[in-house]
C-alpha cells in the first residue's frame, strides 16, 4: 500500500485504495495563532494537566518569585481581553523553565529594567501600561468558543512548541521539522542548527540589520534575483514531489511582532509577497526551486476554497497581527478570526474528510507549569495550548501524549505520504538536521484522537462573537508587542 500511495502521489484515492483510517482525511488544516502558554488558557479546564491547586487540580497552587517586590506572585484569573506577555526569546524560555523549576516567569521580565508590574493587585491598576500579566490565565469566560471546541473535540494538554524558542523558529519547524541558518539558501549542505536568529549571520543582531536597511535579511520574491535564505528541506517539497496539493493562507494586514528584539514597535505591513517571521515558505530554496511560490495565498482565497470546496490537501491558516492574539491583539478578535475559518470549513463539502489542528506558536511569556521534555538538544520547548477538530475527533477527549508540530508533519506524511519523513536519507534531498524529528521515540501520534469507526460528526457552528463585542482591527502604525 506505502508502495502504491507514492507511485501515485501519495493520494490514496488515485491509488484505488478504500479510504479507511486515516485515509478518510483528504484535508489537513493546521490553523497557527500566536503567544499563549497552555496554563493561560485552559490551567483550570477540566481534566487537564492544569494549574496545581486550581479549579480541582491536585497539588498547592504555585508561587512565582519575584524579586522586587520580594515576596512572590501567584497565578489569577485576567479578565482583560488584552494582554502584555512577557520576552520569549531562547534565553527567556531557558530563563522561565529554570532549569525545570519553572520559576523565572517573573524574574525574566524585571530583569529586563523595565520596572514593570507582575502582580494581580499592580495589574488590576496598571491594566496594560505598566503592567506585565504573565502570571495571568483566562477561562471559558474570555475565550468561550475555544472551551467550547475543547468540550466537543480534543484538547492536548502536552502539546509543546517544537524548541525554546520565538515566533520564527517556531513556523520554520511547523513547515520542516527544524530551524537553521544556512550560508546559502539553496544549499542544503551550508545549514547549521540556529534557534535564535536563523535568518541572520552568526553574531549579527536584527537591529543592525534594520539599522543596514536589510531587516531580517530577507527579500521579496517578486524580484527576479531574489535569493532564499532556507537552505533545508521543507514538507512542501515532499508533497510537490508527491504531487499532493499544498497552500499556505496569511492574512494581510500587519506583522504580529516586532522584527528588530525591541520590546514594542510600529506596526509594518504583511502582505502575500512579504517574506516575514510568519511567511516563511516564501525564504525556502526548494519552494523557489519548484516554482510553487504562488501557494503562497491571502487569506480571502482560503474562504473562497472553502466555499467552492477547492481546499487543497494541506493548508497552513495565519493571522495577522490584529487577530492574532500576540500581546497587545485582542484575543476576541483573535477567537474571532479562529471561529470564522473552521465555520467555513465546517459550512463547506469538505467538513466530512477533513482534520483541523489549531495550536498557538509559542508561550509568549506566560506562566506554564509543565517542565518541557528534552528532544536532541534543540527542544522542546513550552507548552502550548492545541485541539484537534474534525468530523472524525474524538468527543471531550483530553489528549495526555507528548506532542510538538512535529506530529503535525508525521500525519501529513502518513495521510498523504505513504509514511514518507523528511529523512535526510531517503527524502531525496540531503539535509545536516540532527534527526527525524517525526520519529522521535517520545513523539506521540495524533490518530489516537481520531474515530475514524464513528459515523462523521455534524458541525458545531458557533458564533464568532459569542459576547456581542464589535472588533475594530488596528490600523498600520500602532505599537507591536513582545517579540
Amino acid at each position: 500500500m506505502i508502495a502504491a500511495l507514492l507511485l501515485t502521489g501519495g493520494s490514496a484515492r488515485a491509488a484505488g485504495v478504500s479510504l479507511a483510517g486515516i485515509h478518510k482525511i483528504k484535508h489537513v488544516v493546521i490553523i497557527m495563532q500566536e503567544n499563549r502558554s497552555f496554563d493561560n488558557y485552559f490551567g483550570t479546564y477540566p481534566g487537564a494537566d492544569g494549574i496545581p491547586g486550581l479549579a480541582g487540580h491536585p497539588g498547592t497552587v504555585p508561587c512565582i518569585p519575584d524579586p522586587s517586590a520580594h515576596h512572590c506572585d501567584k497565578p489569577y484569573h485576567n479578565t482583560n481581553v488584552t494582554n502584555s506577555g512577557g520576552p520569549h526569546y531562547q534565553q527567556d524560555a531557558l530563563a522561565d523553565v529554570d532549569g525545570g523549576k519553572m520559576d523565572g516567569f517573573v524574574n525574566t521580565v524585571e530583569s529586563s529594567g523595565s520596572g514593570l508590574d507582575t502582580d494581580k493587585l499592580g495589574c488590576a491598576v496598571n491594566l496594560l501600561i505598566g503592567c506585565v500579566d504573565v502570571m495571568g490565565y483566562h477561562n471559558q469566560q474570555e475565550i468561550p468558543n475555544y472551551w467550547d471546541y475543547a468540550k466537543n473535540y480534543v484538547l492536548q494538554d502536552h502539546m509543546f512548541e517544537p524548541a525554546h524558542a520565538w515566533s520564527l523558529v517556531s513556523h520554520l519547524y511547523m513547515v520542516s521539522g527544524w530551524s537553521a541558518h544556512c550560508s546559502n539558501g539553496y544549499v542544503a549542505s551550508t545549514c547549521t542548527a540556529n534557534n535564535e536568529f536563523p535568518e541572520l549571520p552568526p553574531g549579527e543582531s536584527p537591529i543592525v540589520q534594520q539599522l543596514t536597511g536589510a531587516a531580517l535579511g530577507i527579500v521579496e520574491p517578486a524580484n527576479p534575483a531574489a535569493k532564499p535564505i532556507y537552505g533545508w528541506t521543507d514538507v512542501t517539497y515532499l508533497l510537490h514531489k508527491y504531487d499532493v496539493s499544498w497552500k499556505y493562507y496569511i492574512e494581510e494586514g500587519t506583522e504580529p511582532d516586532c522584527e528588530t528584539g525591541a520590546m514594542y514597535c510600529t506596526a509594518v505591513p504583511q502582505a502575500i509577497t512579504t517574506p516575514s517571521i510568519w511567511n516563511p515558505l516564501a525564504s525556502f530554496g526548494d519552494v523557489r526551486q519548484d516554482g510553487q511560490i504562488n501557494n503562497i495565498n491571502s487569506t480571502n482565497q482560503f474562504f473562497a476554497d472553502a466555499r467552492d470546496d477547492s481546499l487543497p490537501a494541506v493548508s497552513w491558516v495565519v493571522p495577522s497581527g490584529d487577530d492574532s492574539e500576540h500581546p497587545p491583539a485582542n484575543i476576541a478578535a483573535g477567537q474571532e478570526h479562529v471561529t470564522n475559518v473552521i465555520n467555513a470549513i465546517m459550512e463547506s463539502p469538505a467538513w466530512n474528510s477533513t482534520a483541523i489542528f489549531l495550536a498557538w506558536d509559542d508561550w509568549g511569556g506566560f506562566y506554564d507549569h509543565v517542565n518541557p521534555p528534552s528532544v536532541d538538544g534543540q527542544g522542546y520547548g513550552l507548552r502550548v495550548p492545541a485541539m484537534v477538530i474534525s468530523p472524525y475527533a474524538r468527543k471531550g477527549h483530553v489528549d495526555h501524549q507528548t506532542l510538538s508540530f512535529d506530529a503535525y508533519l508525521k500525519f501529513i506524511e502518513d495521510d498523504f505520504l505513504g509514511g514518507q519523513r523528511l529523512n535526510p536519507a531517503t527524502d531525496g534531498r540531503p539535509d545536516p538536521r540532527p534527526d527525524v524529528r517525526e520519529s522521535a521515540k517520545i513523539l506521540g501520534n495524533l490518530m489516537r484522537d481520531f474515530n475514524f469507526k464513528q459515523k462523521p460528526r455534524q458541525p458545531l457552528i458557533l458564533s464568532p462573537n459569542p459576547d456581542h463585542v464589535i472588533i475594530h482591527p488596528p490600523t498600520p502604525g500602532v505599537l507591536q508587542g513582545f517579540l
